[in-house]
């Protein structure tokens, strides 16, 4: 087989991937979505949402500093270089590498929520004014009740390294339908047997978590990869495990930065009013719908992927792949970014407006959502690009653009919130994120520059003007959407359709996506995109 045919089968079985994960993902987004509007019917944007918010923010953040970063960062292609041995040593190897890793994850996480728990009264009151004794009081006891999450949810991640590693992705998928489904449940059902709703939702974040890790335990025993635990002085000495405290010992600064904007933000916006904790967290859920359906989709396959092509030194290959997911993630973040402008107040009031999310909970949350969605397409395209580094065992220069976009982001949220008040606060804060994120882009990509074993004026060059073209597409589409939606909007207002949420938003907002839709889709064909005609092909075999 030729190099070119190689390189189209690779995309081909990229494209063929990412959808099947995106499938289940898109299942779990959804679902995801649900729980927000459960969380905005229950809640609102009131003391108990963001007491909410922010309790679960804070086993998040261990979460995905330490769980998350580990297996996507080192656990994967340490794991993938293992399996390229297939002797009878170095399975035996590999499954001493896996037992010392799972033994590392579960005692190191413990001792975490452990001190967690016992320091929570201490790590509340840095997030409210001081003014707010019942808020902090509340917000203590929810963290309290969930961050044993943290320990499960790792557990959980360990096993879907193992499977993605393996090339076993929809279980992994799967799982957030689980958790999102079981906390939609516990909400429902124990809310009137609690003091509030807010409590109801963190025993189910416990139970979803749970039902994470043990969904995934039969697959990764079908794969045979199960090897129970280890002694601690193994788990530390293993060669495998010690790699990957090497490789993950430069990305703690990073990501711990990376993770700071949201702890910082979330106190500068828990300190600028009532509500704008729970409508940033509101806004973020519907970009992180996009985001979740393909940037971690797509990031979750490519990476053992372009561990694989890295360790046999195939670069051709290794761009084209970078190169095709980049294009992928484009095609889908910037044409929803336009559309999104155009229409996020009839998104959002369709997707949260109750009695208790009111109307000026819809303004709070599309202040923030009109700048959150500005950043779309950089925020995935970070995490489209720093695979590529992961995969060649360079985790130093995701850290450093990390670090930079860190910097920018605090920066501009402090003047912002020093400078705004109210929902504008809250604008400001998201605007802050946006603006970080395409300075990571950048930052990105200058390092990647250095990368001299790939083609990196195919990779920027490709991605400049595929993006630009994918802008002026979007342009000619928003405008007649733009004014079809201003007639929709009338035509179906609040007061003609007796108030009806699903008729004054859902068919506007409908309206609005089929002409975009179907003027986007005949501006791609006019011009011959390579994406779409990659995915007809497909639908075509299938």
């Amino acid at each position: 087989m030729s190099e070119q045919q190689k390189t189209k089968t690779k995309q081909k079985s990229l494209l063929a991937a990412a959808f099947s994960l995106s499938f289940f993902t898109l299942l779990s987004r959804v679902l995801g979505l649900v729980r927000e509007m459960t969380k905005a019917k229950f809640l609102g944007t009131s003391i108990y949402a963001d007491a909410f918010v922010i309790a679960f923010m804070i086993p998040n953040l261990f979460r995905r500093l330490f769980a998350e970063n580990s297996i996507s960062v080192a656990f994967i292609p340490t794991f993938k270089g293992y399996l390229e041995d297939t002797s009878e040593s170095g399975v035996k190897s590999t499954r001493e590498f896996v037992s010392a890793t799972l033994t590392l994850v579960t005692f190191l996480t413990s001792i975490v929520v452990v001190v967690g728990i016992i320091c929570t009264p201490l790590l509340i009151p840095l997030f409210y004014d001081g003014n707010n004794p019942e808020t902090i009081t509340e917000t203590t006891i929810l963290t309290r009740i969930m961050f044993p999450y943290l320990l499960v949810i790792s557990i959980a991640a360990f096993f879907q390294g193992i499977l993605n590693g393996v090339k076993i992705f929809s279980p992994s998928g799967f799982t957030p339908v689980l958790f999102n489904a079981i906390v939609i449940a516990a909400t429902y059902i124990l809310s009137p047997f609690t003091e509030n709703p807010a409590r109801a939702m963190s025993v189910g974040v416990m139970a979803g978590g749970c039902a994470q890790a043990l969904f995934q335990l039969p697959f990764v025993v079908r794969a045979k990869w199960w090897c129970g635990f280890s002694s601690i002085k193994k788990a530390f000495t293993n060669p495998g495990t010690r790699k990957v405290l090497r490789l993950i010992a430069p990305t703690i600064l990073g990501m711990a930065c990376y993770q700071l904007n949201d702890v910082v933000s979330t106190a500068l916006a828990g300190n600028a009013g009532e509500g704008i904790v729970s409508s940033l967290q509101y806004s973020l859920r519907l970009q992180e719908l996009i985001l979740g359906i393909f940037a971690v989709s797509i990031g979750s396959v490519i990476l053992p992927d372009l561990s694989g092509l890295a360790k046999r030194e195939e670069w051709t290959e290794f761009s084209a792949m970078l190169s095709q997911a980049v294009k992928i993630i484009a095609l889908i973040s910037i044409p929803t970014t336009f559309f999104s402008l155009i229409t996020g107040k009839e998104i959002i009031s369709l997707v949260y407006k109750s009695r208790s999310f009111d109307d000026s909970s819809v303004v709070l949350t599309l202040t923030a959502f009109q700048f959150h969605i500005a950043g779309l397409f950089f925020i995935a395209l970070n995490r489209i690009v720093a695979p590529a580094f992961y995969a060649q065992g360079d985790t130093k220069s995701p850290t450093i653009a990390g670090i930079i976009g860190f910097a920018v982001n605090i920066a501009l949220a402090f003047v912002m919130v020093s400078t705004l008040s109210g929902k504008e606060a809250g604008g400001g804060i998201a605007l802050a994120l946006s603006a970080a994120s395409f300075v990571n882009s950048v930052a990105l990509f200058a390092f990647l520059k250095k990368k001299g074993n790939l083609d990196f004026k195919a990779i920027a060059a490709g991605t400049v003007a595929y993006s630009a073209k994918l802008v002026v597409l979007s342009l000619a589409a928003s405008v007649p959407t733009y004014f079809l939606h201003g007639f929709a909007t009338k035509l179906f207002d609040g007061s003609a359709a007796g108030g009806s949420r699903l008729v004054s938003f859902g068919i506007p907002l409908a309206m609005s996506a089929v002409c975009y839709g179907a003027v986007g889709i005949a501006l791609l064909f006019v011009t011959k995109d390579e994406i779409l005609k990659a995915l007809l092909k497909k639908i075509r075999r299938q």
